[in-house]
């Protein structure tokens, strides 16, 4: 398993109460742009439509720069929303979940499994600015001790 991408911001922003992993439908170029690592997950999120019987899960504002040796691709939007495999019942249980206040899903990391492109997304509640400094105080005294450790 590769990890192609890793929303590193997400951990600092959002405590993540649950995971879950989901495919990705993508264009032919992008699957082989990603695998070059030419992907960003800054600033993206997931939303859900449930618009009749068929709920739907989509990736929003993540970045897939294209795929260069594949030449000039007019009209190619790197930006697009991409639709996210789930099975009903677990976009059903995600609904469920979000309409709990302050939850909010987060893409995590992109990574493959079995030739396949995967997302890792989080079910995520924000943190407080207390929260956040708090966390930075933790990792400056680890920080510290594995210094004092060392020596």
């Amino acid at each position: 398993m590769k990890k192609y991408a890793i929303n590193k911001k997400v951990r600092f922003d959002y405590e993540i109460l649950e995971k879950i992993e989901a495919g990705l439908v993508l264009a032919g170029t992008e699957v082989k742009s990603i695998r070059a690592g030419n992907i960003s997950l800054k600033g993206s999120y997931v939303t859900l439509k449930s618009s009749g019987k068929n709920p739907e899960a989509w990736l929003i504002n993540a970045h897939v720069s294209p795929y260069k040796p594949a030449g000039d691709q007019p009209g190619y939007d790197p930006e697009r929303s991409r639709k996210l495999l789930l099975k009903k019942k677990e976009i059903n249980y995600l609904i469920g979940k979000k309409k709990e206040q302050g939850l909010t899903l987060v893409p995590l990391s992109v990574y493959n499994r079995r030739s396949k492109i995967k997302v890792e997304i989080g079910l995520a509640r924000g943190k407080k600015r207390y929260e956040k400094r708090e966390d930075i105080k933790k990792r400056e005294a680890n920080r510290k001790i594995r210094r004092a450790l060392k020596n």
